[in-house]
């Protein structure tokens, strides 16, 4: 079996997680041998006293500091402002992940503020991404990327936090838990309520809004006024 330090080397030394394809290029082993050896690296850090573990992260694998020393390690890098989350910032990768594809008027809507300026920072920073245009609209809609998984430790785009439980309210809810149903994000039955509580609704394309969201968001009054970072 291939040694399972060579495969800590690997993750060590590269500045992105890795896939298992990748490592099994790199090492010149078949996929199920470096499993086998990331599993066996993941046992090893377990069993010692060890500050790391391996997690599997945006579709790849990497060594981090376990999360129970998320302070200490705080003490000597203070994260700097321009990497810091504003809460808009928060909201709109809210939305967008659990909604994704999504346009900006929609998030818009949903967040009850116009997002372009907060949907373009987020976009420069690598944390969304476009994703076509809305059918037979002109909204362009964005979805997360594999850096915004990364950064909140995600396996990939569909490892959420569950939502049973979370209430749904205002006009566009019905809409909203359908989708989220669609996406797996909410069971079934959420959407026999949705349907039991919105029958005569016409929700024509699965939008959240109901229609193609190309509508101008700056209708709303209010902006947040955020470029993504506090």
């Amino acid at each position: 079996m291939i040694p399972d330090r060579e495969i800590e080397a690997l993750l060590f030394v590269s500045p992105v997680p890795l896939p298992v394809d990748r490592l099994a290029e790199a090492t010149g082993r078949e996929p199920a041998e470096c499993v086998a050896a990331l599993e066996a690296l993941g046992e090893r850090l377990d069993r010692g006293p060890s500050g790391l573990e391996v997690a599997q992260v945006a579709g790849g694998w990497t060594l981090r500091t376990r999360p129970d020393l998320a302070d200490v390690c705080d003490r000597l890098r203070e994260r700097p402002p321009a990497d810091q989350l504003s809460p808009a910032a928060l909201e709109t990768l809210a939305v967008v992940a659990y909604l994704q594809p999504v346009s900006r008027p929609d998030i818009g809507r949903l967040r009850g503020v116009s997002a372009d300026g907060t949907v373009a920072a987020l976009v420069e920073r690598g944390l969304l991404e476009e994703a076509g245009r809305v059918p037979g609209g002109t909204a362009m809609r964005y979805r997360t990327t594999s850096a915004f998984q990364e950064r909140f430790a995600l396996k990939d785009a569909s490892d959420l936090p569950p939502l049973d439980g979370f209430e749904l309210t205002g006009e566009e809810a019905q809409a909203i838990r359908r989708r989220l149903v669609a996406s797996g994000h909410l069971p079934d039955d959420a959407a026999d309520e949705a349907d039991a509580g919105d029958a005569g609704e016409d929700d024509t394309d699965g939008d959240p809004a109901g229609h193609d969201g190309a509508a101008d968001p700056s209708a709303h009054a209010t902006t947040d006024g955020d470029p993504g970072h506090g």
